[in-house]
């Protein structure tokens, strides 16, 4: 039985669980496999990367600063990614990008901290 490449066709020789004739194919072949998974992957961590340089830019010292939604929208701040969430005793839900959070005020303005970490 004449087996042939997995990626381009050619006819292999060699080992009987041979699938590549070369190492450009194998790669090619991998490549094309995972491109759609890895393209989501990487705009998503592009778009939380994003996200929490924005916050630490406008919160660089202090612990909590105010800032309105169309300050965070002008600079490019997706609200549809963050990495976790956290409701306090209030019923009052923070979203985090990381270590940057932001708490939905009134007049659609943003209070935004940074969590305290302990070391």
């Amino acid at each position: 039985m004449v087996k042939h490449c997995t990626e381009c066709g050619e006819r292999l020789s060699g080992r009987a669980d041979k699938k590549f004739c070369s190492d450009l194919c194998r790669n090619a072949y991998n490549n094309r496999l995972n491109s759609n998974e890895t393209n989501y992957v990487r705009n998503v961590n592009n778009a939380l990367r994003k996200n929490r340089r924005i916050l630490q830019e406008l919160l660089p010292a202090e612990e909590i600063a105010k800032c309105s939604r169309s300050r965070l929208l002008e600079l490019g701040f997706d609200f549809s990614f963050f990495t976790s969430t956290f409701t306090n005793r209030k019923g009052e839900t923070y979203y985090y990008c990381y270590e940057f959070g932001y708490l939905r005020l009134e007049n659609d303005y943003f209070c935004l901290v940074r969590k305290k970490t302990f070391a």
